[in-house]
């Protein structure tokens, strides 16, 4: 069968009115058109490997849309490690701060990525979009109506793409969202939120399957990760191993220790994510997490004068106090680049020592 374009809308975690009233409208726009297929699922992060919403994404042929509250390379390797893969998809939706940054370092090259990559990636494009980059229904459905002219959706026999063994009912929630909606609207759901299209009805938020519960774990970034194993050394909670071809990945997920962003700090590459944490450079957007990019204000009294590792190993040692184990401090699983820092100098080392040539 010939396909349309997937846009799937993964809803945010709380019970925002606005985010819920975004969604509800990007859903309802787009069941009108004749181009797009749309589909709700629960907010990505949350969804374990085997969840239906999860199913649903794997199930997915050719070209598909992520729209999340996540940061795209979040999104990205998320999907990623759940088996959802494809080249990246470029969006021309970015917000206004993006827009400002873009004109002030056009200059400036992209830095080189030298990860050693995803796997088995199949001939077509994932698009993840932020749905906080922008507000506004029109911004989302301009950018949704440019991507599905530019698709290049391939055929396929859908059901031979189902990885697992979903019941019926739960696919066709998925596979046919304008009957979960029409079912909705015909009362047959009892949910907070609502979808209005043509002034035809209300979709029930509880119309999804399976509910989630709030989640924290790693995401690695395999297009920066090295696979230099200073992640799984320094994480004493059994969370990281190693395929079928000895590379780095998270296993055991809820092992993580909620909160604890500290492999992240530790990694060389910054390519390790934490999706919920408030900082952004942690969280996935395209900064960085250890020393490479500097906070001047750091340095004169700001917020914490910790180094990255000092930091990942005091929130470690918190972590296995909770835990009813021992502090380790700097002895077990320090970076081996860290132990001959003296050997090779870095930027804070040339900032320091400029300040210190300065007399101030």
């Amino acid at each position: 069968m010939a396909g349309k374009l997937q846009v799937v809308i993964c809803q945010h975690q709380g019970k925002n009115p606005v985010k819920r009233h975004l969604e509800e409208s990007i859903a309802a726009a787009l069941i009108m058109d004749d181009g797009l297929d749309v589909s709700l699922v629960p907010h990505l992060y949350d969804m374990s490997h085997d969840h239906t919403g999860m199913l649903f994404l794997r199930s997915v042929p050719g070209d598909v849309v992520i729209l999340s509250w996540l940061y795209p390379r979040s999104a990205r390797w998320i999907l990623d490690r759940a088996g959802v893969r494809g080249h990246e998809g470029v969006t021309m939706l970015t917000s206004d701060d993006d827009d400002e940054d873009e004109d002030e370092e056009e200059a400036e090259e992209a830095p080189e990525l030298k990860g050693i990559g995803a796997v088995n990636v199949p001939n077509r494009k994932i698009y993840c979009i932020d749905m906080r980059v922008r507000s506004d229904l029109d911004s989302f459905i301009t950018e949704l109506k440019r991507i599905s002219a530019d698709k290049s959706v391939k055929t396929f026999d859908l059901m031979n793409w189902i990885q697992g063994n979903p019941k019926q009912e739960q696919l066709e929630r998925y596979l046919h969202p304008e009957r979960m909606l029409q079912a909705a609207g015909n009362g047959n759901g009892n949910g907070n939120g609502s979808v209005n299209g043509n002034g035809n009805g209300h979709a029930h938020a509880d119309v999804l399957p399976e509910p989630t519960k709030r989640r924290w774990y790693p995401v690695i970034d395999y297009s920066r990760c090295t696979n230099c194993m200073e992640c799984i050394d320094f994480c004493l909670f059994g969370v990281y191993g190693v395929d079928t071809v000895d590379r780095i990945l998270v296993e055991e997920q809820d092992n993580c220790k909620k909160g604890c962003p500290a492999c992240s700090r530790v990694c060389p590459e910054n390519a390790i994510i934490f999706p919920g944490h408030k900082s952004p450079a942690i969280a996935g957007a395209d900064g960085e997490v250890g020393s490479m990019k500097i906070d001047l204000s750091r340095l004169f009294g700001g917020e914490s004068s910790q180094s990255a590792l000092e930091m990942a190993v005091q929130e470690r040692d918190t972590e296995l106090v909770a835990d009813g184990r021992h502090a380790v401090g700097m002895s077990i699983g320090i970076p081996k680049r860290r132990e001959h820092q003296d050997e090779k100098r870095d930027e804070l080392d040339d900032l320091i020592d400029g300040l210190d040539d300065l007399d101030i």
